[in-house]
This record gives C-alpha cells, structure tokens and sequence, in this order.
C-alpha cells in the first residue's frame, strides 16, 4: 500500500504538503513528529475520514478512492484512534462485532435482523482476545472499562474485521512498561503474519525497539525516511524539532511547606458501585511534586474525581488548602485553590463546540479581571479582549494554530492537552479571582509531542519551584521518575508503596503497579501523609 504526493488542507492550512509513503506488508512503520505536523491526517485520509485535495492511494499497485471508513474496511485497513470509537453502553462483544454480528450457529457475520446472539458474540470475541493474548470480560460494559481496556477493544475490532493493514494512534500511552511488552509482542505476531502497522508514536526509544520503518513529518512534509536502524533516537528528535532537547536540570532540594491537597482515610465507588478507593491517606505540600503510579484501573481515575470534587466520597475527607471541601462539588475545590488537568481532555478538560479562547477561560468565567482602572468592573467571557487576553498563552504554551477563534475540537489531540495545560497552569500566575495552589495533573504529557513533552515538564517544575503543589498522576513512569520528589503506588484501590526516585527505577515500579512485588497486607503509610481519624481544625486560607 502506498500515498503518493497527497495533500489535504482545512482553509488556509496546508495539514499534509505533498506527502509520500509506502507501506510494506510484513512491516512496522513508526509515523514521528511534532502535534500538528499531519501525522494524524495523513492517516484519516488513508482511513477516508478526510478525502485528499491532490495525490494518489494504491492498494496491491492499483488505484483506489477510499471515501469512508467502510470503503477502508473493506480494502482491510483498520485504525485505533486516539479518542476511541466506541459506543460506552453496550458490551465489550456488541462493540467489537458492531456491524458485522456473528449468527448464532455459524458465527459468521451476518446484517440479517434478529439473528444476533449476545452469548454467540462473546464467545467469538473470548477466542479472538485469548488468540491474540488480549485480556478483556467480553461481557463487560465499556463505560466500566479502563482507558487501557478501552483500547484492548479497539484492537480486537480491526482484528475481527481481518485487516490487514493496522494503523495505531499512540497505543502504548496508557500502558505499564509490562503491558507495553505484552503489545509489542502482539504487534510482532500480528507483523509475522504479514499484516502490515503504522505506529504513530511520540516515544522514539518504542521506534528502535519495534519498527522497521520510520517516517519522520514536520509542518505536513516528510523530512525523513529509511530503516529504523539508520535513525538514532537523537537525529529523530533533530527532525522532529529542529534541536535535540537538553536534559531537565537537576533540582535542588528544598524544603516543601505547608499541606496544600490532603486526602484522609478516602473510600470511593466506582461505576459498578463497588470500591475504587480504599482508605487512601495522602497530603501534598507546597512546592512538591508527588507522582501515583498504577496499572490503568487500579483506582486512580476515581481518586482524581474525588480529589477534583467530581465524585461522592463514601467516607472520608478532601481538603484544599486547609479547607474541607469534601462532597462540595467541582467549584468549591476551584475556589479552594485547586486546578485540575483532567485524564480525558474531552470529556472533561474542552467543550470541542467553544474555541480556544472561550476553552481558556472556562472555570474563570465568574472571575474579574484585572484593568488598569481599579474601579473599572471586566470579565472573562464577552467583550472584544477575549480573544487578545488568550493569545499570550496560546503563544506560550506552543498550541498549533495559536488562533483564538479556532475551534478546540478541530484541534489535533497534542494541541487540545497544551491548551488545558495552559489554562490550568495560568491559574497558578492568577492575580486574581482564585488562584491555584494546588494542581492535579493527571496525564497532562498524553498524546503530546517530544518537543511540548518537554516544555510541559518545565512548566510543570518552574510551578513547583515557585511554591505549586502538583499530585502528578501519569502511566510514563519516565515522566514520574524525572518530575516527582515522592513517589506512591497505586494498587487496587490502596497505596502499597511510597518511594523517591533515588530510590527506584520502572522495572521495580512496574512489579509493585502488577503486584508481583512482595506485597503487605495493609498500605504503606505515605510521609507526610495526615494521620487516620479525625480531621484537624480547618485552617484559614492563605
């Protein structure tokens, strides 16, 4: 399969500038480069989601138009997106032959109305995931999956359509080092069989280790191409970007100051009603960064959902920067001090229908802003500065097109992250309204390039340094270790390990995040953490 000089365009921008690649069956070919260089795109056009302005697609040396996604099917193309495709309140199993349901004797695919069996389709896809060694409850709703699961679907979908070309958009994002091995020795299988896969990823050391073809785009063009074993990690970078990142600058220790986020004794339910979080005890102070560990499903989305004042607590408290705001709701923890970059940038970090500069200020909207005229009343939303007060964080924080009325939704998916991480780190800067003291960042670097990888791990210490206390919450242990003054492991539902990066690495990460670490009974306290039982005095806010 091949794309020979395809463009595609969205108004005056030029997404894909006379692009070539070809696709070789029995190979993994890597598609690197910064968020916004077409990457994505250049993928949908070949998944007929975007049709080309100009250029050529053949399949087996023939011309083809591929005009949807069902035409990509049937030429055995299958894509697993980013934001995944699917349908949150049925099964596993309907999700996965959804179109496509097996009858109930044969298990062959059928469209006829009434011959779907549920029982017949979850035995089908149990073969498929057992055949393929991906794990998943075929009778499981997806709205009660991990991110992690999620994608597991997602897989099984193309697999069960025979593709024969797989096109996987940042798959390892949400993975443990163990559970990246695990795919990749899927990947190896599926490219032994002769299937052929695009790995679109920013994690250039995953290049080395399973591609055999890398592409390297920037500003829509290819700038460069060959057998992976050609390219070292610091030349793509170099492409990528146009530099090398230098290394983050070691830290020097200091003392951290008071609590400015606790959790005492938390105990959460999750969708199915049953226990997420069990007697979590945690505080993070003022100028620390205090990393969570765990496999995807081990507690951690509930965790951030309460911390956030998103979800009930069963027992247990929340405070704020000395206030208890346990069971108050989103705003009061807002107007505590706490900012919160959220997991799932869509659901819950953008409103995609409201542009970048209405995204910027949503949770500020209530806030006066600061005039020149102190008798003057401004405010967030409305009136013609709206726009000029978001181009500065545009422009800081790197968001491609640094266009205020763009749309967020038609934003790539590296581009949505900067912009939520521009407006939850800004709240920091605040010097008015309530400015944040405390911030969950959880996933803040997913789905975000090697170049804006590194400008958020900055930001997020320079925020450290002036006096920010940060609960990093991030499947990259990388990430984890480089930023984090403390680290805790999450393990369902309680901390069973509290370390530093000193005294660490992944692979010790990962055993304690799986459980085949030597595990004790009960938690591990974490230092610093409030003691169980009462709740001390509130504290007036500083």
């Amino acid at each position: 399969m091949s794309l020979r000089d395809v463009s595609r365009r969205f108004g005056l921008v030029l997404a894909n500038d006379r692009v070539s690649l070809e696709l070789f069956a029995g190979e993994v070919s890597a598609l690197v480069g910064e968020n916004g260089a077409g990457k994505s795109t250049l993928m949908k056009v070949l998944y007929g989601l975007h049709p080309p302005h100009s250029g050529v697609i053949e399949v087996d040396g023939k011309p083809v138009r591929i005009a949807s996604p069902s035409d990509a099917m049937r030429l055995g193309l299958g894509m697993v997106h980013q934001h995944f495709l699917l349908v949150d309140t049925l099964t596993v199993a309907e999700n996965v032959v959804l179109g496509r349901e097996p009858g109930p004797v044969t298990g062959r695919a059928t469209t006829a109305l009434g011959r779907f069996t549920p029982a017949r389709a979850e035995r089908v896809v149990a073969e498929l995931a057992e055949r393929h060694r991906l794990p998943i409850r075929p009778g499981a709703r997806v709205a009660d999956l991990s991110v992690g699961e999620q994608q597991r679907v997602e897989i099984l979908k193309c697999l069960y359509r025979g593709s024969r070309v797989l096109i996987l958009d940042e798959p390892t994002a949400v993975l443990t080092p163990q559970e990246v091995d695990e795919l990749f020795g899927v990947l190896r299988e599926l490219r032994e069989g002769g299937a052929a896969i695009v790995l679109i990823t920013h994690k250039l050391a995953e290049v080395k280790a399973l591609a055999d073809r890398v592409t390297v785009m920037r500003a829509g063009r290819v700038v460069g191409s060959g057998p992976a074993r050609e390219f070292s990690i610091e030349r793509m970078a170099e492409l990528m970007v146009g530099h090398v990142p230098a290394p983050l600058a070691a830290r020097a220790n200091r003392s951290p100051g008071e609590p400015v986020l606790e959790a005492v004794d938390l105990v959460a339910q999750d969708a199915r009603g049953l226990n997420a979080v069990r007697g979590v005890s945690l505080a993070v102070h003022a100028g620390e960064i205090v990393g969570v560990a765990g496999v995807e499903g081990n507690g951690q989305h509930e965790l951030v959902e309460c911390l956030a004042g998103l979800r009930p607590v069963r027992s247990g408290h929340v405070r704020v920067s000395g206030r208890d705001v346990t069971g108050r709701g989103a705003r009061a923890c807002t107007e505590a001090g706490l900012a919160h970059v959220p997991a799932d940038r869509l659901r819950r970090g953008l409103v995609a229908e409201m542009t970048s500069a209405e995204n910027l200020v949503l949770g500020r909207q209530r806030e006066p802003v600061a005039t020149a005229d102190p008798r003057a009343t401004a405010f967030w939303l409305g009136g013609p500065s709206l726009e000029a007060r978001a181009r500065a964080p545009l422009a800081a924080f790197d968001v491609r097109p640094a266009d205020p009325g763009m749309l967020a939704g038609r934003l790539s998916g590296g581009n949505q992250q900067k912009l939520v991480a521009a407006r939850e780190l800004g709240r920091a800067q605040a010097v008015t309204g309530h400015p944040a003291r405390a911030l969950i960042a959880a996933h803040p670097t997913r789905g975000v390039d090697l170049g804006s990888v590194d400008a958020l791990h900055r930001r997020l210490l320079a925020a450290r340094d002036a006096g920010l206390g940060v609960l990093l919450v991030s499947s990259e242990l990388s990430e984890i270790l480089a930023l984090a003054d403390r680290i805790m492991v999450l393990t369902g539902g309680r901390i069973v390990h509290e370390t530093t990066p000193a005294e660490t690495d992944e692979r010790t990460l990962g055993l304690w995040m799986t459980g085949r670490a030597t595990l004790t009974d009960s938690p591990i306290p974490a230092a610093g953490s409030p003691k169980p039982g009462a709740l001390p005095p509130e504290t007036p806010r500083a």
